[in-house]
């Protein structure tokens, strides 16, 4: 009882949360408008738009490992300064981005800068988290990033239609300059310096006793690629009014869910947490299918919130509990990878379903593969779970 006392909200939280949060906000500032901007103002066909956005998490797919090693390897709060710095910094290309292959490009810089400063990101706060409030604290840390999700497209739209895409960059620059001090201000616990540099190796790049969990992950990360790249577009497409809305309400439903999924995690009721995600999520994509009103639009995207809600801390948890902390960058990479390359898939796949079949059948499509994942789970990546928590903590015994 006294371990579950620990205290959460200290300092060095607190400003991890804000750059966070402020981070979050520089990025899906653009996030959605880019695919609008592409549309309406360059006149890009949907498959080539799909080619821009990807081109992003590409580069994180070469990046995220790297930054597992490095965080592992080497302070991680310099790494965070330079990563977040250097993603900041990279705003200023979208001023001169005139072009399709431009763009690619800009992303492609934009996602080696942004796999260094999430992975970092991630680790530090788990760094700072008391180990018996771990789930909890990821809850807390990711809902920071899920409010400015909700925020930043919804106003996002309403700037972009009123002031241009520009104007956009510039906003989210300033957001991002505000997240740099925030950074700056963050006190990481010292860690034990290492004897010599560990050797280049798979494991340093991957967690290896994650890869069942990583392959059961692509196939809830492939609609979550479909919903950030074309849920506004789909919006307008159906008629609804600023399409943004989509995602104050997923957002809202990632924050109900987050924090309390992740104290139900604390208190060992994991695999029950993640079963009840992947059944939101199906669920919510299927009535995102069928049914096309701003209601049906609206109630669709806060399930499918409950959903994501549910399933990041349980996730994020599971495969920090299968690493001991030496890797626990790679853990966190790992995590993140599998988001980046099924959000890669779904936005390339998806923009090729969308031209042949439309956007209902897409999200049909979604709701079949969170069908599968939901059996894998239970078949696979549970037993996985336990068969490597156990035998680590067996270990740390």
């Amino acid at each position: 009882m006294t371990e579950r006392k620990e205290k959460l909200w200290n300092r060095n939280f607190i400003n991890a949360c804000i750059a966070n949060f402020l981070i979050a906000c520089s990025f899906y500032l653009l996030m959605p408008t880019i695919p609008i901007y592409l549309s309406e103002q360059l006149n890009v066909p949907k498959s080539q738009i799909g080619i821009a956005l990807s081109s992003y998490v590409l580069a994180l797919l070469f990046m995220r490992p790297f930054s597992g090693y490095l965080v592992d390897v080497y302070s991680r709060k310099p790494l965070f300064l330079l990563g977040i710095s250097l993603f900041v910094i990279t705003f200023t290309g979208y001023y001169f981005a005139t072009t399709v292959l431009f763009f690619v490009v800009l992303r492609f810089i934009h996602g080696i800068f942004w796999g260094l400063s999430t992975v970092s990101a991630n680790t530090v706060a788990i760094d700072i988290i008391p180990s018996s409030r771990r789930a909890e604290g990821i809850g807390f840390f990711g809902v920071t990033m899920n409010i400015a999700m909700a925020v930043a497209p919804f106003i996002a739209v309403k700037i972009y239609d009123a002031y241009g895409f520009h104007f956009l960059a510039t906003s989210a620059l300033i957001m991002g300059a505000f997240a740099v001090t925030a950074v700056s201000f963050i006190k990481v616990p010292g860690r034990k310096k290492l004897e010599k540099i560990p050797p280049v190796s798979l494991d340093r790049f991957i967690l290896i006793k994650g890869i069942p969990i990583f392959i059961n992950q692509l196939f809830l990360s492939f609609g979550w690629g479909t919903l950030v790249a074309f849920a506004v577009l789909y919006g307008k497409q159906i008629s609804i009014s600023n399409a943004g809305i989509f995602f104050l309400f997923l957002a809202s439903g990632i924050v109900l869910s987050r924090v309390n999924s992740g104290r139900l995690v604390d208190r060992g009721y994991l695999h029950a947490v993640m079963m009840t995600a992947i059944s939101a999520i199906c669920a919510g994509y299927i009535s995102f299918a069928l049914f096309h009103n701003i209601y049906a639009y609206s109630i669709s995207a806060f399930i499918l919130g409950i959903g994501f809600g549910t399933l990041f801390p349980a996730l994020q948890t599971i495969y920090n509990n299968m690493a001991p902390a030496s890797k626990r960058g790679t853990a966190n990479s790992t995590y993140l990878m599998g988001f980046d390359f099924g959000i890669g898939i779904g936005m390339l796949l998806g923009a090729y379903l969308i031209d042949h079949f439309g956007f209902a059948n897409l999200y049909i499509f979604t709701a079949a593969l969170s069908f599968i994942a939901l059996f894998i789970y239970w078949f696979n990546s549970r037993k996985v779970y336990e068969k490597y928590k156990l035998k680590q903590l067996r270990k740390e015994k």
